[in-house]
This record gives C-alpha cells, structure tokens and sequence, in this order.
C-alpha cells in the first residue's frame, strides 16, 4: 500500500533526522520536496497545499524547542498531518438499534461493489452482525448470480430468497428484501446497488429513490483506489447526488499511487471506513487513519499486525505447536504444515512483513519474498507419508525423488526444505 510514496517520504524526512541542528530553509526544502510527492501520487492540488503550509507553519515554531531533536518533530508533524487528512480518528459504522441497520454501497461499474459487498457481510458476521445481501443491480446480467456465489463463500444470504420476489423494480426489490430481513432477524441488509460507467441523472435518481425508501444508516461508496484524481472526482459527484457517510477503497494491495485515499476526506469530510487490501474474502480492513499514516512514512502497524494474527490464527493450534516445539520430540513435518497454513492465512508474506516498525518500501524491495514458495512447499509436505512427516530421517534418496515427483518439483528443492526443517527445529530447541 502506497509503496512508491512511502518510499520517498521516508527518504525526504530521513535527509532531516540525520542533522542534529535545523533551519527553516532546511524545512522548507524538505517540504518543497514533500509537495512534490505527494503531487506525483495524484493527490489533490488543494489539499497537497493546504498540508504544506500547515506543516511549514508548526515545523517553524517547533525549531525553537531544544529538548526534543527537530528532525523528529518534523517527523512527528508530518504524522499528524497526514492522519488529519486521511481522517483523524477511525470511525465506525453507525448501526440502528431497533431492526435491521440498512447499508447501500454505491459507485462506479467495476470499482469492486459486488467482492466488497460480500467482505463487507463476512466481517459483519465475524461482529455477530446477522447480515443479509441484496442484488439490487437489475440491469448487469448475472448479478444475483454472482452475489449469490459470493454470498456461499461467506456463509450469508442473498435476499429476498425466492427469485423473483420484489422484481418488477429496484426498489420493491429492495423493500422486499427489508421485509424478509426482517422475518428472518438479520440486524443489517447490505445493497448492492447497480453502477454506471460514468455519473448520470438516471443512476443519481435511482439511488434518491432507494435512501428515501429505505432510510439507510450508511451509504458508502466505493471507489478503485488506484483511481487517483479520479476518485475524488467521482465522491465529489456522489456526495453532491445522493449524499455520502463513507468511503470504501479498493484494491489498495497493488503499488497503488495513494492519492485517492489522502485527498477523498480532504476534499468531500467523507471519512474512509474501510480498505481492499486483496481479492480474498478476509481480505477487508477497517481504516484507521493514524495506522495507515505511520505505514506511509514506514513507522510500521503493529496494532494491524496483532490484529490480523488474532483473526487469522487459531490459539489453540499456535499452543499446541508451541509445546510440541519446546518437548524433546520438537516438531515434526506435519506440525510445520500446520505452522505454514496458519501463516498463509495472514495474508502475503511482503504485506505482513509491511506492518513491522522500521521495514519500509525500500526495506521490502530488497526481501525476497515469494508466496508462490510456501505453496511448493506446502505441496513437497503433502506428497510425504504421514510416517515420513513425523520422522524425516526415513527419506532416503528414492522417496526423495517420488516427493519430488508428486509435488512437482525438484529433488534440490525437496532436500533444501529438509535442511531448513532441521535448523529450524535446531533453533526451537535453543530457545
């Protein structure tokens, strides 16, 4: 996530924490720089200006205070600012307390409503939220049935269950679809509504009839967050047309410029409620605007980290192989397995590592670090025996070569991952 800008931030403010004494020159050099950074991440021109000189302006009186290094205020200042312009403070979603709470997801065609409507239900489910799904998009042929595919993975219905009840129009589709949420004791009613190639009059008035019919408690809006100017552009038209409590982004697990997200709340108030950060279902993450601002400027998340290993991780297992690891029989290949799954499950091995203090874009580029490779090994494990997992010493060159042969990969590969395995069981018996 904002790879290529973090990555010249972290440069521009390092040129600073290395001198012990500042001058406003110096400051304004490192902001002139700044500016150009952030204008280069196709962040808006306004609020690219407005940042700056509000930084420029507390960066200067901070070079009077001696007690602390004025590199490091800069850093700090810079920090802030960016969590302001991003939102200040996470802000979460705003649930009814008496029947189900409606959310409508607008945007654009292929800004990603249909995948984030079925994350957005996963995640309500894991919060005991009782979700319901809604395909209220009548005009792209097979919506429902691929609302309907991704409502399975996730264990959440598509509503109204009978097709065709509610059909002849949007909105009695929808308000039947409310009615049975209702029946059915769903606390909240996801709509995925439909999506235009561009603004237009009729999609605007479509949506004004759904929020005055159904009183949502959240409209959110979902926009591509490798988009750039565009996104604002785009939440600009959809605040003006049918008024906005929040702002998805997605598909901020690419090199993504970072504009749309540092400049949507500067331009519209709209806060940012939630990130895309993959194409798995789990693959949705609330946003936390102080977080993501220490990501930006490579200060790391360990909050997200923690919390990403708690959602993903299952206790019991992890203290399992912890004893397992500590006893005199240490871990066999079976329990390795067990260990890779569940760091598989965290997500991309570059995005986990991104959460660490002190491992910025630069740091990263430099790791080589290749999902692909925990597959190959995952599938040199499974071709062993389970008597072949539990004692590898048993692996002579033959059965060595039939692995190999099952998981589709090379002998050397197969005996490097035996070697990795004995030192790192060498390394567990130490500690």
């Amino acid at each position: 996530m904002f790879t290529a800008l973090s990555e010249r931030l972290t440069a521009a403010l390092k040129r600073l924490t290395g001198r012990g004494v500042l001058s406003e020159q110096d400051v304004t050099e490192a902001l002139r720089e700044i500016r150009r950074h952030l204008l280069e991440a196709d962040v808006s021109f306004e609020v690219t200006t407005g940042f700056v000189e509000r930084v420029r302006e507390r960066a200067i009186g901070a070079l009077a205070v001696k007690t602390v290094s004025p590199g490091q205020q800069v850093v700090k200042l810079v920090h802030d600012e960016i969590t302001a312009l991003l939102g200040g403070t996470r802000r979460s979603l705003d649930f009814a307390s008496v029947g189900p709470t409606v959310i409508l997801l607008v945007g654009l065609q292929g800004s990603g409503k249909t995948s984030t409507a079925a994350k957005l239900a996963r995640r309500l489910k894991l919060e005991q939220k009782a979700p319901g799904l809604v395909a209220a998009d009548l005009s792209r042929p097979a919506a429902r049935e691929q609302l309907e595919q991704l409502g399975t993975q996730v264990g959440v219905p598509v509503l109204p269950r009978e097709r065709g009840a509610g059909s002849g129009t949007v909105l009695e589709l929808v308000q039947q679809a409310v009615r049975e949420a209702e029946k059915a004791r769903c606390r909240t009613v996801i709509v995925d509504t439909a999506g235009r190639l561009q603004i237009d009059a009729e999609l605007m008035d479509e949506l004004k009839a759904l929020r005055a019919a159904t009183s949502p408690r959240e409209v959110l809006l979902v926009v591509d967050g490798m988009t750039g100017q565009d996104a604002v552009r785009i939440a600009r038209g959809f605040q003006e047309g049918v008024g906005l409590t929040g702002a998805i982004l997605t598909k901020l697990d690419g090199d993504a410029r970072g504009g749309a997200a540092l400049s949507i709340h500067g331009v519209t108030g709209v806060p940012i409620k939630y990130i895309g950060v993959g194409e798995k279902p789990e693959a949705l993450e609330p946003f936390n605007p102080a977080q993501v601002a220490g990501r930006i400027l490579g200060q790391g998340d360990i909050v997200a980290l923690v919390e990403k290993a708690a959602a993903t991780m299952d206790a019991e297992a992890t203290q399992r192989l912890e004893r397992k690891a500590r006893s005199k029989q240490g871990m066999d290949l079976a329990d390795f397995l067990v260990a890779l799954k569940q760091m598989q499950a965290m997500g991309p091995i570059k995005q986990v590592l991104g959460l660490l203090p002190g491992v910025n874009a630069q740091a990263l580029k430099a790791v080589n670090a290749d999902d692909r490779r925990l597959k190959h090994v995952e599938a040199i494990v499974l071709s062993m025996t389970p008597g072949e997992r539990a004692d590898p010493s048993v692996l002579t060159g033959s059965r060595r070569l039939r692995i190999a042969k099952g998981a589709g990969r090379t002998v050397q590969e197969v005996n490097r991952l035996l070697e990795q395995f004995q030192q790192m069981r060498k390394l567990l018996k130490r500690t």
